[in-house]
């Protein structure tokens, strides 16, 4: 029997694609997906319990949903994903709403839940967090022209501020057949931008080939046809080899656009954040990525008010940053999470604080930002189109743009959602690009 079911998916772009798993099997077995809750019979919340804010997103969206149930617009509630794999006793406590929950194991079990809950049966699906990753379809929710491709699961890295290798498992890398069959599903389909995804992508085949073997898998997926852009997402700095930055150098398929995610400059606050590599490693590795791949753009993330930073180690972030001028930054103030060693560390930094540095430095980067879209006026730039603005205008992406984290291009054209089009950039508006199409 076939059950009206809505998804609501919170998080992270790997978490996406375990909704679009879900999707997918949902669809296999029958049942029909609506977009609104209320009026289902199940709505499935993929939870994010990562940092508070997703926390409290995700709980927020429990309790919604359970407003709905309780007035007779909704029959089940199943929760999965993160939040129901770290705080699976309190969510059974302190949210009685809740009839089932999966955790990040047993994705491949949603219908199997779903069944459950609509047999007023309370299903609790916590299969080995570390067991191998299920090869699932999809059902893209992305695009048009873009998608997520996952390559691994899980992660190793053990940063002392970071809760996921304890919710998510171990690293397990994807075989190289199955992300390739995958990539060549999504181009067949109309993707033109792989986005490469993992907690870290440079660990990828560690596990299958007993060193990191990300080149290989790219020197492979720029053979996909149809594929036109790479984009590489979660890059630890301390896994370059010159075989990787000489595939990204030299492939023109694989964007110019690296995501690093950094945390910090100084060789101090590094050592209790237990990254790998010191300031110094960074710094050259910086200066080696833009002398080999001219035209790179950077994006990183960074933590400030980690307990112990003083301003002279807070200071020299700033300074560097200064110096190095990254095109694109992310900045959070430090968030303790519960298991993780830096919610222990003595000396904790001020809440207030620890947001007064981070807004320092998007304060900073905005001057950074400013002189890079400035530098982009008067140039041709190749822009994957996504959809049409309230104004009428025609809105996509340049290599330099991630979807939903950096800039849009607005122009006027007639370039279709999921085209490329070669967009002469005129000025600057409210910090985004605009231009008009060249034919």
């Amino acid at each position: 029997m076939g059950y009206r079911i809505a998804l609501i998916s919170l998080g992270c772009p790997k978490n996406q694609v375990n909704s679009e798993q879900m999707l997918y099997l949902l669809d296999q077995a029958g049942h029909e997906l609506a977009g609104d809750p209320a009026g289902c019979d199940v709505v499935i919340i993929n939870t994010c319990g990562f940092i508070d804010s997703a926390k409290s997103e995700a709980i927020d969206h429990i309790l919604q949903m359970a407003e709905l149930k309780n007035n007779g617009l909704l029959k089940k509630i199943l929760v999965a994903g993160c939040l129901s794999q770290r705080y699976c006793d309190e969510i059974l406590e302190d949210l009685p709403e809740v009839d089932g929950m999966l955790g990040t194991g047993s994705f491949g079990e949603i219908c199997t839940a779903v069944e459950a809950v609509m047999q007023d049966e309370k299903p609790l699906l916590f299969a080995d967090k570390n067991g191998p990753i299920e090869e699932l379809g999809r059902v893209v929710s992305t695009g048009p022209g873009w998608a997520y491709l996952r390559i691994a699961e899980g992660c190793d890295n053990w940063c002392a501020f970071c809760a996921i290798p304890g919710i998510r498992g171990k690293y397990r890398s994807r075989k190289l057949d199955a992300i390739l069959a995958e990539a060549r599903a999504l181009a067949a389909q109309g993707v033109k931008e792989l986005i490469v995804i993992a907690q870290d992508i440079t660990r990828w085949g560690v596990d299958l080939y007993g060193k990191p073997s990300l080149a290989l898998l790219l020197k492979e997926l720029v053979k996909v046809e149809g594929v036109e852009w790479i984009r590489l997402h979660y890059l630890y700095p301390d896994a370059f080899d010159d075989e990787l930055i000489n595939v990204i150098a030299s492939e023109d398929k694989v964007l110019k656009y690296l995501d690093i995610p950094l945390q910090h400059i100084n060789n101090e606050i590094l050592r209790r954040m237990n990254r790998r590599g010191t300031g110094d490693e960074i710094r050259i590795l910086i200066r080696t990525l833009r002398e080999r791949i001219p035209g790179l753009v950077i994006r990183t993330s960074l933590i400030t008010g980690l307990p112990g930073e003083t301003e002279a180690e807070f200071e020299e972030l700033c300074e560097w940053l200064r110096d190095v001028r990254l095109e694109r930054v992310g900045v959070f103030p430090f968030s303790p999470e519960e298991g993780t060693p830096a919610a222990k560390m003595l000396d904790r930094c001020d809440e207030e604080e620890a947001q007064r540095r981070a807004d320092l430095i998007l304060d900073l980067q905005a001057e950074i930002m400013d002189d890079y879209n400035n530098g982009c006026v008067g140039k041709t730039m190749r822009v994957l189109c996504e959809g049409t603005s309230k104004s009428g205008l025609c809105s996509g992406r340049t290599f330099a743009d991630s979807p939903e984290i950096d800039g849009t291009v607005y122009f006027t054209g007639d370039a279709k959602p999921g085209e490329f089009a070669d967009v002469r950039i005129l000025e600057v508006e409210d910090g985004e690009l605009s231009g008009e199409q060249i034919h």
